[in-house]
């Protein structure tokens, strides 16, 4: 016998009292960057946002749905991010390179408490750590096609790649603690490490713009 799909929840079944989708997963990844996956759990998450448990019910299956939803919601946001940067319009591989470094330095595109926590999580979850694996290849790809545009070959292409996200990701993984003003003093370096050609004044100067960030203020 054939089950027949039940009919979609009319709006008001979706929002007010029982909040919405979207709320239940910013709180669910608020407890994840503050405490870890164990934290993430049905009735704390209802505490803190002040619902009923029986309301998570009419957004997700089960807390493994919500688990899922956030892995998802963390690997379009951060892992698009990265390929969007990757092919962004760009005159000369160094102006690329700051596409790429933009990304990290700008958190209303990428996250990187987030990625911090998916990772941390990934020693506890097989899933997690699959999920993890696969966005770390992706990354990496398209920052290889990003230096094969630029007529790198395929062997410097690739550990030129893995040079560039292996240090980005390392300022993540060790929580490193540095000004901006600092991280942007060293990006020229940076920039001339990863591809062999330092950035020139105007491309700096649209990249600090980009930022918001003033060289010259005190």
């Amino acid at each position: 016998m054939t089950t027949q799909a039940e009919p979609p929840l009319p709006e008001e079944k979706t929002s007010g009292w029982r909040g919405s989708r979207e709320v239940w997963l910013q709180a669910a990844q608020a407890a994840l960057i503050a405490s870890g996956v164990d934290a993430v759990k049905i009735q704390p998450l209802a505490n803190g946002l002040q619902l009923s448990r029986t309301s998570f019910y009419w957004f997700f299956k089960d807390r493994k749905a919500l688990l899922d939803a956030l892995l998802e919601e963390w690997d379009a946001k951060n892992t698009g991010a990265f390929v969007e940067a990757s092919t962004a319009y760009a005159e000369t591989i160094s102006e690329a390179i700051l596409n790429l470094i933009a990304v990290f330095l700008d958190e209303t595109v990428f996250e990187p408490q987030l990625d911090f926590a998916i990772r941390g999580w990934a020693h506890k979850s097989e899933v997690a750590a699959a999920r993890i694996h696969a966005a770390d290849e992706v990354r990496i790809d398209a920052i290889r096609a990003m230096f094969a545009r630029f007529g790198f070959a395929a062997d410097e292409a690739e550990v030129r790649a893995r040079t560039v996200y292996l240090t980005q990701i390392g300022y993540i993984s060790m929580q490193v603690s540095e000004s901006l003003a600092t991280r942007m003093q060293r990006t020229p370096g940076y920039v001339k490490t990863f591809c062999g050609t330092a950035p020139t004044a105007s491309e700096l100067a649209r990249f600090h713009a980009r930022l918001r960030f003033d060289p010259a203020a005190p």
